[in-house]
């Protein structure tokens, strides 16, 4: 694997306006802690870490911290932590583990896929399922990714973990795990419109009209009664109106 030189220093203070002061003057808080050493507040220069990340180095990558002596200088370290404000995206702080080139350890290395599966040729759609996968080695033999050929996959296939092999390395992942599978493409199905709702409406009128039509007929006979009825009472007082001149 990778290993590189990162120079820091001694933070001499601690302490959240120290550290404030720090960020302002292009520096990085940071601290390393062992199992046997104790931990060590440190500064770093901001430019130079930043250099380190935008080379894509980061947790897996072996770092010798050199702080310019021999009693501090020359410890191997993993980043543990990367903390970033949660508004402006500035690193904060750093935290590194300091370890044992003879002791195993285990870690979560990113996986990366290679080719273009013929699945998606014949319009099946990648999905990437497992993005890491966590492997027991020495610090020395750690990989900065795992890279997975999916090439071959065709609509319906997957890679497993079972199926991916590290140099000196174990892998600690469920064997049964799905890395990566090629699926079918996704159809939709137009929603059919039942017909039945629209003729519905037409009906509802076609009735209110016959009702309309009914009421209608009905007014008019009640007219006509009343029509007839007054006709019959002008009638009838005019007879007595007649009986009356008669009797005089």
């Amino acid at each position: 694997m990778k290993e590189i030189v990162l120079k820091v220093r001694p933070r001499k203070k601690v302490g959240k306006e120290h550290a404030k002061k720090l960020r302002r003057n292009g520096y990085v808080p940071a601290v390393v802690y062992g199992q046997k050493t104790p931990s060590l507040p440190l500064e770093i220069e901001n430019k130079s870490f930043h250099a380190l990340l935008r080379e894509g180095l980061g947790e897996n990558v072996l770092i010798t911290l050199s702080m310019g002596d021999q009693k501090n200088g020359g410890r191997k370290v993993l980043i543990r932590e990367i903390q970033r404000d949660p508004v402006r995206g500035d690193i904060v702080h750093v935290d590194f583990h300091e370890i044992s080139l003879t002791k195993k350890l285990s870690i979560q290395v990113p996986i990366h896929l290679t080719g273009t599966p013929e699945g998606v040729k014949d319009g099946g759609i990648l999905q990437h399922v497992l993005r890491e996968l966590e492997v027991e080695c020495l610090p020395t033999a750690i990989p900065e990714k795992i890279e997975v050929e999916v090439s071959n996959l065709k609509i319906g296939d997957s890679i497993h973990v079972t199926d991916v092999k590290v140099e000196n390395a174990e892998i600690l992942s469920d064997p049964q795990s799905s890395i990566v599978t090629v699926v079918p493409p996704t159809v939709f199905k137009e929603a059919e419109v039942a017909p039945a709702v629209a003729e519905e409406e037409p009906e509802v009128i076609t009735e209110k009209k016959e009702e309309e039509k009914e009421e209608e007929k009905k007014e008019e006979k009640k007219e006509e009664k009343g029509k007839e009825t007054r006709a019959e009472k002008q009638s009838t007082e005019g007879g007595k109106e007649e009986k009356k001149k008669e009797q005089k």
